[in-house]
């Protein structure tokens, strides 16, 4: 009896030798419409590697790759990153929803735009902040999209770097802070308290500066590892930071209006080659992730709740249309920190949630002979 127990383990000893020499060979449905891929999963552990090979073997418009920040993870940690949290029914702002200017046809609509491009002396265009492992995704959008239309508005006379500290920890009225918050109320709390400017953790310019240090999102690159938790809500603190010269109060920049614009693909393209960058919010699926080049679409995962990130363009890859929008996990995560998503289809519901304003300013902005100054 030992003998023949003995032999059956040599026996699966020298099948596994065999096996592995060989290489395993992962099989996937031939079609995303299976509901195999559905139930595909972001293993944290492997750091996404099945996920990965399915996106790739699928002939996706997009690329996955692995993702070295989630390993070993809490997934209520990734989850507490998406931190869109709109406001109940009877609290949120209802927001008027901005028609664009009768004397911008849809013939005058480019096909490619690219707002880095149109307005190459703002600053704030080309960056990619960084809102570490805190829901402030929320405030990150509003703020950089903030700082864009004032540069725009102002003839590139004003070039403030908004605050999303003040922003995140002072409006009470915009949610749970790094739990998560509602672009709609923060626009509006722009125009109805203003907001001071802040930099980086790393530059540490301006009134108030953000407070948690930039780290590697979902990718082994530059920076260190995020934290292994979720940051708390900043404490609201109505002064500048000691090395800043101007008062708390003399630092503010108010927003005029602030709106929403409607779900129309053209109406959207119209505002933002009008205005500048928009904000917008979408749902986040496992596969996203992985993100690494292409036009995103949806393919693999279970929802890991709302995002909110800043919309600076479209285009179209490889005859796919896309929107081009701008992160908030650093330049190591996705294409240099920016993602490709598609477009005309409400992809992840990321043109049904866009909200944006005008500043408060002294100068009468033109672009294209137009003067935008109306709904």
């Amino acid at each position: 009896m030992p003998f023949l127990f003995e032999k059956i383990v040599f026996v699966w000893w020298i099948l596994f030798i065999i096996t592995m020499s060989h290489g395993i060979r992962l099989e996937y449905p031939d079609s995303d419409s299976s509901e195999e891929m559905r139930s595909i999963r972001y293993d944290i552990k492997g750091m996404g590697r099945k996920m990965v090979h399915y996106i790739n073997h699928i002939n996706a418009t997009w690329k996955a790759g692995y993702n070295k920040r989630f390993e070993n993870v809490d997934m209520r940690v990734i989850r507490g990153m998406m931190g869109f949290r709109p406001l109940s029914d009877h609290l949120r702002p209802q927001l008027p929803v901005k028609i664009s200017s009768r004397l911008l046809g849809d013939e005058d609509i480019p096909d490619q735009f690219d707002s880095r491009d149109n307005w190459p002396q703002c600053p704030t265009m080309k960056e990619v902040r960084d809102q570490s492992n805190c829901g402030s995704c929320w405030a990150f959008g509003a703020v950089e999209a903030m700082s864009d239309r004032a540069c725009i508005a102002s003839l590139n006379k004003d070039k403030p770097h908004i605050s999303a500290n003040d922003l995140l920890s002072c409006c009470s009225g915009c949610g749970f802070g790094c739990d998560g918050g509602d672009p709609r109320a923060a626009w509006e709390y722009w125009v109805s308290s203003g907001l001071v400017t802040g930099g980086t953790f790393i530059t540490h310019d301006g009134c108030q500066p953000y407070p948690f240090a930039p780290c590697d999102h979902h990718v082994n690159g530059t920076l260190k590892p995020c934290s292994h938790d979720l940051e708390p809500t900043p404490q609201c603190k109505k002064q500048c930071q000691s090395s800043y010269t101007v008062p708390y109060t003399q630092d503010k920049h108010f927003g005029k209006r602030a709106y929403t614009i409607s779900s129309d693909v053209k109406e959207i393209q119209k505002e933002i080659m009008t205005n500048g960058p928009v904000e917008v919010a979408f749902s986040v699926y496992e596969d996203f992730l992985t993100y690494k080049t292409g036009v995103y679409k949806h393919h693999a995962g279970s929802p890991l709740g709302g995002h909110a990130v800043k919309m600076i363009g479209w285009g179209t890859d490889g005859g796919t249309p896309y929107w081009l929008v701008v992160n908030s996990w650093n330049t190591d995560w996705g294409d240099k920190g920016l993602f490709k998503i598609l477009r005309g289809k409400d992809e992840c519901g990321i043109e049904s949630e866009v909200t944006a304003g005008l500043p408060k300013t002294n100068h009468v902005k033109r672009n294209r002979g137009l003067i935008e100054n109306t709904y």
